[in-house]
């Protein structure tokens, strides 16, 4: 066996660890956004929850709106982080049409509120 010097044996041994990192990169983020997804979901109904619980004054509803709206652009970008082809497409759509139908509401239902 030929004898290796320091410097080659480190290097081997740094790109070992980085393939393994590499390697272990993917399960990791696979098991992140399985989280996120399922707390986007969560948030999601919550935030529909709201919605229809949503009553009083024009200054209660533009805040539940508001915060509807700043939930639904969170789990969009959960969405498309974390899924694809069709359900990331559904659900992208779903919570960015939401998105967008209540920003609309707000400028003008809630101007100074």
């Amino acid at each position: 066996m030929i004898p290796m010097d320091v410097k080659a044996e480190r290097a081997l041994v740094a790109a070992a660890m980085a393939g393994l990192v590499l390697s272990q990169t993917p399960a990791l983020a696979d098991v992140t956004c399985a989280r996120d997804v399922l707390v986007a979901n969560s948030m999601q109904r919550q935030a529909i929850d709201q919605l229809e619980q949503a009553d009083g004054d024009d200054s209660n509803r533009c805040r539940v709106w508001r915060r509807h709206v700043e939930t639904m652009r969170r789990v969009a970008s959960v969405y498309g982080r974390c899924l694809s082809g069709a359900e990331r497409a559904a659900k992208l759509a779903e919570v960015q049409t939401s998105e967008k139908d209540f920003s609309g509401i707000i400028r003008t239902r809630c101007r100074g509120l």
